[in-house]
């Protein structure tokens, strides 16, 4: 009679968090497996900073061949062309728009694009719970893009700054300076959590690129002006809208019109379109087949 051969002892389950943090592991090497993704974010955050920099140099340069201060002294009428926000350097539009198509791109490719190369069936079947490995991916490209709007929103302001020194920059301790920097660096998360949604939606590349754009760039430009409430209201409740209002200086609040958005109002529309995104991500996912 022999002896029965000895059986591998089952393997137990992981528990949750231990199994979120190696869904988290395996988010970040996805995310990082494209040699693009460096190159992408690292290029476009050197480019948002030169423009803010350009931006500060050419006034500088500016002011110092009129060889007058940016604020005169009391009693001295401004000159028009003198008056400029040293803030607003720091922030120049076009250079955060860029800012949120890269973003919102590289997460839309956190979804989008394990759907076109296949990847996504042997994910969800390794992991066969959707809305755990959503929640990893939001994570991962949140906390990624977090520390690259904080990287590029601080050099930024301290680049412009101190090449305004002369002509009245600023410091964080300014009134709405802090604020303007949290609020450049969170821009950066939640463009990427909409491409997120965009992309989960969409679940093609080029369609998830061009529907990204059309509703953080061109929806906004088509809603200015202030001759229908209704429809300035609504361009209010949008991310650039709520970001404009966030980094303006302010002393300089009552150029945003009649009626501007408040702060409080602004923060709000970052919470709701961060957690609407997240939300449609996770329902899009659980519900539609691979």
């Amino acid at each position: 009679m022999t002896a029965a051969p000895d059986r591998a002892p089952a393997r137990l389950p992981l528990p949750g968090p231990a199994r979120f943090r190696r869904l988290l592991a395996a988010e970040w090497i996805k995310l990082w497996s494209l040699r693009s993704t460096s190159w992408v974010l690292g290029a476009g955050a050197l480019t948002v900073i030169g423009i803010n920099a350009n931006s500060a140099a050419s006034n500088a340069d500016r002011l110092a061949e009129l060889r007058l201060p940016s604020h005169p002294p009391p009693g001295v009428p401004a000159r028009p062309e003198l008056l400029f926000d040293p803030l607003h350097t720091a922030f120049v539009d076009p250079a955060w728009q860029l800012l949120m198509v890269i973003t919102a791109t590289v997460g839309g490719i956190a979804v989008f694009g394990e759907y076109t190369s296949g990847m996504i069936r042997t994910t969800f079947t390794a992991v066969p719970d959707r809305r755990a490995v959503i929640a990893a991916k939001a994570t991962v490209v949140s906390a990624v893009m977090l520390a690259l709007g904080t990287l590029v929103s601080g050099a930024s302001f301290g680049v412009t700054q101190m090449l305004l020194r002369e002509y009245g920059g600023l410091s964080l301790g300014d009134p709405g300076a802090l604020r303007a920097v949290a609020a450049a660096a969170l821009l950066a998360p939640l463009c990427a959590l909409v491409g997120m949604a965009v992309g989960a939606v969409v679940r093609h590349a080029a369609g998830s690129i061009v529907a990204v754009i059309a509703l953080l760039l061109l929806t906004p430009a088509l809603l200015r002006g202030e001759r229908y409430r209704w429809v300035e209201e609504i361009g209010d409740a949008l991310p650039l809208s709520a970001w404009e209002r966030l980094v303006t200086n302010p002393g300089r609040a009552h150029d945003l019109g009649t009626d501007p958005q408040t702060v409080t109002e602004a923060w709000i529309v970052y919470g709701a379109w961060a957690t609407a995104a997240v939300a449609v991500a996770l329902l899009v996912v659980r519900h539609r087949d691979v």
